[in-house]
């Protein structure tokens, strides 16, 4: 039985959850005991109290201290990312990728603590200087979905710690022995006690905690939309700052000229690996009317050669779906697609394999109308949708006709039209000739409209949330 991790300690919940692999129900990974409000209070009280005792690591020791947590994750990647994908379901390869990515962004942030950044500046009133500097916001709530249930994590809590706060971290219940795992080796790189906290636990109960509490100065919180927005009821009445990163409904814009190989692979990847369980997954392939039927033969033959299996296993393409609520959720969208008029050409259904799990076909609904709701809510699934334009200014148009703004992709091999999209898709990224899904560490990651609020994640730019800017004046007589 593994426990929360508060005050240099293990502390144990009062509730169980079994955690089970979604590529074998019958393997349970481990146990753990769940938090309530009360635990996600301790936790914020001994956040507190450690921002309040100054035992944050002065600049050099803390860089040591986030490269150490690096180091170890790089040298176990490979026995982190199998118990990664073990537990959420995505493969081996992307499991040990996504843990590699976690210790090259707390290396990057150990770097980022030296690289402070401040201004003097002489006053327009004589005898004054001005000095204007960025300082920790305090206790940091961070809250994690299950999708990336390292890499997240690394890229909320390694900024957070650099720039001087200390942390309370829950992640989604759905993956607690990725977060335990991160907890153990951040427990053992020499932070003070109190500077980094783990709460295992529901949103219900100890993510209530964290939104209501009034020690905790800033909220960091991924997930989906709906969420977010009650994460912002709940915490902005009291004027939480928050950096909330939410859902995404994807599209991949195909164009007439565009090498088809590439747009192919682009497709195929930012579409269903990961089973499609990521926010920036394409989740809209918009094609043009010169080579919509073509592309739409072409990508049937492709999606059939995925092969959907065990995690674990070297001949898989597509792991299972991490939950058997989501996979519910995601065939309830097939029927729904079928229902309003879409073409289903491909998968939709279960799939055997030799393991017990939740296994689902790759999706692919062709004719489907921009209209329609599988066309505009995010499934997160590997459920992907093919939608005609008559030409590139209708495929814009149809892209940007989103809730959502977070990745957009074009293929074309014209300089003209892919300055354009770059110029007039309403998202915070842009792809070109690229899937929609897969970003650097070191620059800035989020989006617009319902897919972001807040300052941006990673990179220098992470400073923007976790720091506070003061300007102070100094009068020489």
């Amino acid at each position: 039985m593994k426990h929360s991790y508060i005050g240099a300690k293990w502390v144990p919940g009062s509730d169980v959850y079994r955690d089970v692999n979604p590529s074998d129900t019958s393997d349970v990974v481990d146990e753990f005991s769940l938090g309530d409000e009360a635990l996600a209070d301790h936790a914020i009280d001994a956040a507190f109290d450690a921002f309040k005792g100054g035992r944050m690591l002065g600049i050099q020791a803390r860089a040591d201290a986030l490269d150490k947590v690096g180091s170890e994750l790089l040298a176990r990647a490979e026995e982190l990312g199998e118990l990664l994908s073990r537990e959420e379901g995505k493969t081996r390869p992307e499991g040990i990728a996504e843990v590699r990515r976690a210790g090259q962004i707390f290396k990057f942030y150990s770097g980022e603590v030296l690289r402070q950044r401040g201004e003097r500046l002489d006053s327009v009133r004589p005898g004054m200087t001005i000095d204007v500097v960025r300082e920790p916001v305090g206790v940091v709530g961070i809250i994690t979905p299950w999708n990336f249930p390292i890499a997240i994590p690394a890229w909320k809590v390694a900024p957070a710690l650099a720039y001087g706060n200390c942390v309370v971290l829950k992640p989604a219940e759905l993956v607690p022995a990725s977060a335990w795992a991160l907890a153990d080796v951040i427990g053992r790189a020499g932070f003070g006690d109190g500077v980094f906290n783990l709460v295992l636990g529901r949103g219900s109960g100890a993510g209530q905690a964290i939104l209501s509490n009034p020690k905790v100065g800033a909220i960091s919180f991924t997930g989906s939309t709906g969420v977010g927005a009650r994460v912002m009821a709940a915490a902005g009445p009291r004027f939480a700052k928050m950096q909330l990163e939410m859902g995404g409904k994807n599209p991949l814009v195909v164009a007439d000229d565009a090498d088809m190989a590439v747009a192919l692979d682009c497709a195929i990847q930012g579409a269903f690996y990961s089973t499609g369980q990521r926010c920036t997954a394409t989740s809209r392939i918009i094609v043009t009317s010169g080579i919509y039927a073509e592309f739409r033969d072409a990508l049937v033959e492709r999606v059939s050669r995925l092969r959907v299996g065990h995690a674990l296993s070297p001949y898989t393409d597509i792991g299972p779906v991490v939950s058997e609520q989501q996979l519910r959720s995601n065939l309830e969208y097939v029927k729904l697609g079928s229902d309003e008029g879409a073409t289903l050409v491909y998968g939709g259904t279960l799939k055997d394999c030799e393991t017990k799990g939740f296994y689902m076909e790759p999706t692919l609904f062709a004719d489907v109308d921009a209209r329609m709701r599988i066309a505009r809510e995010e499934i997160f699934g590997p459920v992907a949708c093919l939608i005609h334009a008559k030409d590139f200014d209708d495929a814009l148009e149809i892209a940007n006709d989103t809730e959502f703004g977070l990745s957009a992709g074009i293929c074309t091999t014209s300089l003209k039209l892919a300055n354009r999209f770059k110029r007039e898709a309403q998202v915070g990224m842009v792809m070109v000739n690229a899937p929609t899904a897969g970003v650097d560490y070191h620059v800035p990651f989020g989006g617009r409209k319902a897919s972001s609020y807040g300052s941006r994640e990673q990179g220098s730019y992470a400073a923007e949330f976790f720091t506070t800017v003061k300007t102070s004046y100094t009068h020489h007589g």
